[in-house]
């Protein structure tokens, strides 16, 4: 039961690093226009260094549960269609059908990939056992 706690908490933690990798492009984004006030954009510039640091801590934490391709994937689907979805909805930027079937291609496939059975002990001593 706490292996699978440990794996629902990696999960969390690596939608959460691909979250604020996301929001913190977004930031970038609205803050790197002319228009913007130059305060503004140093506040702005601040919050993406300070999300970034937040993605890798949480990234990190997510390598501690999962596997490296398992967070990795979830990292980059999360950031994939957060990223898609605040441009849809706060930018006002048109998807096309082929972004929405990618999308569902890279959810599918993320849950393929939680779905294996490579855990980070089987991946440790399979290495383990390549190096003897």
């Amino acid at each position: 039961m706490e292996k699978k706690r440990g794996n629902v908490l990696g999960y969390v933690w690596a939608v959460a690093a691909g979250s604020n990798a996301s929001i913190a492009a977004v930031i970038a984004k609205a803050t790197s226009s002319s228009q913007v006030d130059r305060r503004f954009q140093l506040l702005g510039y601040a919050g993406v260094v300070l999300l970034n640091m937040t993605m890798w801590s949480c990234y990190v934490n997510s390598l501690k549960a999962l596997t490296s391709l398992q967070a990795t994937v979830v990292n980059f689907a999360t950031n994939f269609l957060v990223s898609g979805l605040t441009g849809l909805f706060l930018f006002k930027e048109s998807l096309n059908f082929q972004w929405f079937v990618g999308a569902f291609l890279i959810v599918l496939g993320t849950l393929v990939l939680s779905k294996s059975s490579t855990t980070p002990e089987h991946a440790s001593q399979a290495a383990s056992s390549k190096m003897e």
